[in-house]
């Protein structure tokens, strides 16, 4: 859903609708906000992981040769090893699939998968923001809708009273 030039969602008249109506939209684009927010949490997370893998590799060089490590099994669980080449290295392509490559080309990868991540963070964050503004279009009509509904009920009390006021005259 796009953002329209009144700040509604795109092809939705905000005053047409009934207050509940509003409430169902704006019940939609708060998940749809939510669900945004937890893409972009992991986009930031898989930047941090991406620049600490370009940070590790960066140490390694070739003074590391034949240097102790402790190789990550798990997130918890390690076992000694030992570097053989500093200049070959694993990297990630996807979940579970690796490839060897150098430390030049493993490095010009994460480059690469930064970029990528951060365009895409990017376009995420454009989304979010675009619907924080659906949120509050949503927000501000049904604001209107409330205070339409009171001055009604306001307006029948008075004419009410005043019809039992000339009634009673």
């Amino acid at each position: 859903m796009s953002e329209s030039a009144a700040g509604a969602p795109s092809g939705v008249d905000l005053d047409s609708l009934s207050l509940d109506q509003l409430s169902q939209l704006r019940q939609q684009e708060e998940s749809r906000l939510q669900s945004l927010t937890s893409r972009y949490q992991q986009l930031r997370a898989a930047r941090a992981k991406l620049a600490t893998a370009k940070s590790s590799l960066s140490s390694v060089g070739p003074s590391t040769a034949d240097a102790q490590i402790m190789v990550p099994l798990t997130a918890s669980l390690y076992c000694p090893g030992k570097i053989k080449d500093p200049n070959k290295v694993m990297v990630e392509l996807g979940t579970g699939f690796y490839m060897e490559r150098t430390a030049k080309d493993a490095n010009a990868f994460l480059d690469r998968r930064i970029r990528l991540v951060d365009a895409n963070s990017e376009n995420v964050m454009k989304v979010v923001q675009a619907t924080q503004g659906n949120v509050r279009s949503i927000a501000d009509a049904m604001q209107g809708k409330m205070l339409e509904i009171r001055a009604r009920q306001e307006g029948m009390r008075v004419r009410q009273r005043d019809a039992a006021a000339a009634g009673g005259s």
